[in-house]
């Protein structure tokens, strides 16, 4: 069964900060073409757990990361795996947009350019346009290609971050709380995105909307006190959760 298919996967994952553990003996398979959602109170190891997809914790002074991280088979803590390399297949949005101060269009064609994907200026447009009608910003954008990036409202910046992360290409789309900033209505829109994205891409999403995960993700995983306590298919978990933990966060008793 294709949905079936580890897209990426997590063995006996430890992380530890200097000489404070964050995270304990993590195992979580993400599977192809789905949404996984991150779900857990404040400092339970969400986001940590979410850099170590793509090795953004290797940035971070005294992080120590052991165990296995696999994509597609290949582990991506090989001392032989270049961390922008695998930056470029597992891409990652912030929970703040955080548009380059330049044009729209070189904020979208930035990653392309660096990694070599296009050979002419047509070709480069050509990845700009799809990347931002992918991010469902073209439309609002096609006619100011050259303003700021930071001129547009926070939703769009959102969207212009995504198109960013999409333009090289990704297999991996990571997302840290990427709607925590924004409105209703440009929330509701990222979510619309997200049910188009994973059709080309996984996505990985660490949300503190409980509501969000469940309207969205196919998968959630639920953490707590850096363990991960429980995973499935979201709607078993929102209904009828194994571990009390569980029950008690997505009731409100915790959290």
């Amino acid at each position: 069964m294709e949905d079936s298919i580890p897209k990426m996967r997590v063995e006996n994952l430890d992380v530890s900060y200097f000489d404070k553990q964050a995270l304990f003996s993590i195992n979580l398979d993400i599977t192809k073409n789905n949404i996984t959602a991150l779900i857990g109170p404040s400092g339970c190891g969400k986001s940590t757990f979410l850099r170590c997809l793509n090795r953004m914790n290797d940035v971070i002074d005294g992080c120590v990361v052991k165990g296995k991280v696999e994509l597609d088979g290949s582990t991506i803590y090989d001392q032989r795996i270049d961390p922008v390399t695998l930056r470029a297949k597992v891409g990652i949005v912030f929970q703040k947009p955080n548009p380059f101060p330049k044009s729209i269009y070189d904020n979208v064609a930035y990653g392309p350019r660096i990694h070599g994907l296009a050979n002419t200026n047509s070709e480069l447009d050509d990845i700009v346009e799809k990347s931002l009608i992918r991010a469902g910003l073209w439309d609002e954008v096609k006619d100011r290609i050259s303003d700021s990036g930071t001129s547009l409202s926070g939703g769009q910046q959102q969207r212009l971050c995504i198109a960013r992360a999409i333009a090289v290409n990704p297999q991996v789309l990571l997302m840290d709380e990427p709607c925590s900033a924004l409105d209703p209505i440009a929330t509701a829109r990222i979510e619309e995105l997200m049910d188009e994205l994973r059709n080309r891409y996984t996505i990985v999403i660490v949300t503190h909307s409980m509501q969000q995960a469940a309207r969205v993700a196919q998968y959630t995983a639920f953490f707590h006190m850096g363990y991960l306590v429980e995973k499935g298919a979201t709607e078993k978990m929102f209904t009828t959760p194994d571990d009390k933990r569980t029950q008690d966060y997505i009731t409100g008793r915790f959290g």
